[in-house]
């Protein structure tokens, strides 16, 4: 295994900021993700950030964490043009080591509203995912990966991710995101071992993995069923670390494991403080496997062959259809039981949506989390000066 950076997000937010401070001051800090599409709002940045920013690009250990892009949105929009225009132009000032998006698509009609939710696996959507995925690399000009999703409707979702992402990746020779807290949604919300989860990935593919807390919500369709849910709004469980420490000596190719929390989680002096113990905890880890073994990666996850983007991006307008079908539903239906009419009325019914076999607890978390996230990403204030 090659070295491994002790990594955190760092973006344009008082309170996260504010607590990854001290480990900034400590020199702790080995690498920075940025989710450098959030800033496409603001249009600028203080040149505090910026100089921070390029300090850990010039050491090679800055990458990026894309959010907007909608990697399977059945049609090709203005918008998606519009976002690689702006990453070919921030790659300019910035280099990445690599760049990273989430699996799925974005609800919501605005481009920049609405939460990733997962796509029916088909032929279809592979292409899309492929063709998406060389004009991401274009325009980084770097390694790209992709992230696995927390949420999915049913437990064959769970269990067929990991290969789709294996054959979504291959003809750039891209990488996976392996975010433990979303397997461990997974093995909570579906009744199976993280550790059984690991192994239907291609851990050879993971460059980088994520680490972060989340939320408990009850099930109002399932009463007796507590959802967890991908928040990034709290400390990270005992079993995520503990499955930090399982797979991380089987990812030959890793280089960056990250620390997530938003800032809306580190509101207080006794959040923020365990925020640096989890990182204190990740990074004992991480040196930990660094001792066992510190070998050159294998793979660069850069195209092996030359590639060719075709001229006119993939589409497929019955995909499209049917995600706008189910935005809508999601973001208006008043409980799970009127989404499930809805969809059983709908183009999704009886097709590679297998609609029929969503668990109603799942369906009721993507509605709650489509209709929390239907109005757009709010950036919080940010520090001016340090």
């Amino acid at each position: 295994m090659a070295r491994v950076y002790s990594s955190i997000a760092c973006n344009l937010d008082t309170n996260s900021l504010q607590a990854s401070l001290p480990l900034f001051e400590s020199e702790k800090v080995q690498a920075i993700e940025w989710s450098f599409d959030t800033l496409f709002a603001l249009g600028e940045m203080p040149e505090w950030f910026a100089e921070l920013l390029r300090a850990y690009s010039q050491e090679g250990r800055l990458i990026g964490h894309g959010v907007f892009f909608s990697l399977f949105s059945g049609k090709w929009t203005p918008d998606q043009q519009q976002w690689l225009n702006q990453l070919k132009a921030i790659s300019a000032d910035f280099t990445f080591d690599h760049l990273t998006e989430h699996f799925g698509f974005m609800t919501g009609e605005d481009f920049h509203k609405g939460a990733p939710v997962s796509i029916p696996f088909t032929a279809s959507t592979l292409a899309i995912g492929r063709d998406r995925l060389l004009r991401l690399q274009d325009a980084g000009n770097c390694p790209v990966g992709l992230e696995n999703l927390a949420v999915a409707y049913s437990l064959d979702d769970v269990k067929r991710q990991g290969n789709f992402l294996d054959q979504l990746l291959e003809p750039i020779n891209g990488f996976i995101i392996l975010d433990l807290h979303n397997l461990y949604c997974q093995s909570q919300n579906f009744a199976i071992d993280i550790t059984d989860l690991q192994t239907l990935y291609p851990l050879d593919r993971v460059r980088e993995i994520h680490i972060s807390g989340g939320s408990w919500v009850p099930s109002v369709v399932n009463p007796t069923k507590q959802i967890r849910r991908d928040t990034h709004d709290d400390s990270v469980p005992a079993a995520v670390f503990h499955a930090l420490e399982q797979v991380i000596g089987q990812c030959p190719n890793l280089k960056y494991v990250v620390l997530e929390q938003l800032g809306t989680g580190l509101t207080t002096d006794a959040s923020r403080h365990l925020f640096q113990e989890d990182f204190y905890t990740m990074d004992h880890i991480v040196e930990g496997a660094n001792r066992v073994d510190s070998l050159l990666a294998t793979n660069a996850f850069l195209p092996l062959s030359p590639v060719s983007i075709p001229k006119t991006p993939t589409e497929n307008s019955v995909l499209y259809q049917q995600q706008n079908e189910l935005s809508t539903i999601l973001e208006t239906a008043t409980d799970c039981a009127q989404a499930q009419l809805f969809l059983s009325a709908s183009s999704l019914a009886n097709s590679d949506w297998e609609i029929e076999n969503w668990k109603p607890e799942m369906l009721e978390t993507a509605i709650a989390i489509a209709q929390k996230w239907k109005d757009g990403f709010v950036q919080r204030p940010v520090i001016k000066d340090r």
